[in-house]
């Protein structure tokens, strides 16, 4: 076992980590804004580091491109759902407003 397996399983557990704990934000917080930015913003760098001990222990296969392109389409659409989500949410008055402390699309 060389050192690249070492840093390739230490960033997969940092990753599933990671994901375990955006699991448990997700159960846990009290409304939807809040379960979003625990389903989005540690799941997705999660992801990220498990995929990145995945390419370095896949380092020369052909897999390693599915690997990367599979990060970036998680890093582009992330986003994009996250904001969806919290405007359907806000539209709805599916939140708490004591939990907000500035309110950017009241009136």
């Amino acid at each position: 076992m060389n050192a690249l397996d070492v840093v390739a399983a230490v960033l997969v557990l940092a990753g599933s980590v990671l994901a375990l704990t955006a699991a448990i934000g997700v159960v846990r917080f009290p409304d939807t804004l809040s379960r979003m930015h625990a389903a989005t913003k540690p799941q997705v760098l999660g992801l990220l580091l498990v995929l990145a001990g995945a390419a370095i222990r896949l380092r020369g296969h052909p897999d390693v491109g599915m690997v990367l392109l599979t990060g970036l389409f998680t890093v582009i659409t992330a986003p994009v759902v996250a904001n969806r989500v919290g405007q359907l949410a806000y539209r709805e008055q599916a939140f708490r407003d004591d939990l907000l402390t500035k309110d950017e699309m009241g009136e």
